[in-house]
């Protein structure tokens, strides 16, 4: 299996695909998400767009239903068994961001979480969040879960408007950083995506030095 460091949230439309295209830009990676629920919108074909040579670093889903909606639901429509211990994974000698769908403990599959994918595969994990009520709830839940499973935490990539009084306590309690911040991008194109990762490049290289990661 590839290097690999996996993309999760706290929550769905958190910013994980965002998140995903800025820290592989950032570290020179290649992307996948291994399920793509929905076809009109696809989250491959948008970082085909912003990523510098993006087609090259982007590779297909395993799997890809046609419906948006949860992927154990849309599987059912279309007839499909996902099995997450049998995906066939990219090859690539570069290090590979794997995003994932929705919270931690949506499902990926009638029988398994994103939680179970990750601990399956063992995938050090960068944790998207962003401020909002309730956000440090979801937050210090999501660090629990991880945490309990076993999963290296590499740190939180908080997204959006900054709220020091939540972070500061997510940070404390939760004992885990918040290793890079993405601003509320006025327009998500190549440019912006790679002046943001160069903004965040030194933070999050630091975290996966400080992991053992590089």
């Amino acid at each position: 299996m590839n290097k690999a460091i996996a993309i999760a949230g706290i929550h769905t439309g958190i910013g994980k695909t965002i998140a995903s295209a800025i820290v592989a830009e950032a570290l020179d990676a290649d992307y996948w998400k291994p399920v793509q629920a929905g076809l009109e919108e696809r989250d491959s074909d948008a970082l085909r767009n912003w990523l510098s040579n993006g087609p090259a670093r982007v590779h297909p889903e395993a799997v890809a239903l046609r419906e948006p909606l949860s992927p154990h639901a849309a599987a059912a429509i279309d007839g499909v068994t996902i099995d997450h211990t049998a995906f066939a994974w990219p090859k690539t000698d570069r290090l590979l961001i794997v995003e994932t769908a929705g919270g931690l403990l949506s499902p990926m599959s009638a029988t398994a979480t994103m939680a179970d994918f990750i601990q399956y595969y063992q995938l050090p994990t960068l944790l998207v969040a962003q401020n909002y009520l309730g956000s440090i709830n979801h937050t210090l839940l999501t660090i629990e879960v991880l945490r309990s499973r076993g999963i290296q935490l590499l740190g939180i990539v908080m997204n959006g408007a900054t709220n020091n009084a939540s972070e500061s306590f997510i940070e404390q309690y939760g004992q885990t950083p918040i290793v890079a911040r993405i601003p509320q991008l006025p327009l998500t194109n190549n440019q912006s995506i790679v002046q943001c990762a160069n903004d965040i490049k030194p933070f999050i290289t630091a975290a996966l030095r400080n992991a053992g990661l590089v």
